[in-house]
């Protein structure tokens, strides 16, 4: 099956839909929620652990039932398991999402999730964050081989 076939298209939008709703109906797009979990120093609300937690078992779920297996229940093949290796990519990666995440209180689901009530600030958000993901390729490769002086 291709990579748009009608029943990979119709899981996507499921699984999709079901992202987008858990995350509006959990808070995650509600900046002021965030912005309260991320401050720890001050008046911290804990209650998106919840949130995280709730995440991470079916996700560990589906990680046991995906282990061994080659190809998906549409007969596509699964891409290999990402790499361990913590590097400066990685790090640096973090970090650039870890301050945006805290500056603006969201992220890339929940931004999208909030463009059908968002004001100028998000779609301003928005169309950063698109430029940010166009623009890091080109970037990534320049750092990656960087011209010799000449």
């Amino acid at each position: 099956m291709g990579n748009s076939s009608p029943a990979r298209l119709f899981f996507a939008l499921v699984a999709g839909g079901l992202f987008g709703a858990g995350l509006f109906l959990s808070g995650m797009t509600d900046t002021a929620k965030v912005q309260g979990w991320l401050d720890v120093f001050g008046a911290w609300d804990p209650t998106l652990a919840f949130v995280m937690g709730g995440a991470m078992i079916p996700m560990a779920m589906a990680w046991l039932v995906a282990r061994g297996r080659t190809r998906t229940a549409l007969g596509t093949p699964l891409p290999p398991q990402p790499g361990t290796r913590i590097d400066r990519k990685l790090v640096i990666g973090s970090v650039l999402f870890g301050i945006g995440w805290g500056l603006a209180g969201l992220c890339p689901g929940p931004s999208i999730a909030s463009l059908s009530y968002g004001g100028t600030g998000l779609y301003v958000f928005v169309a950063a964050m698109l430029t940010g993901m166009a623009v890091a390729p080109a970037l990534r490769r320049r750092l990656d081989n960087p011209v010799a002086a000449e």
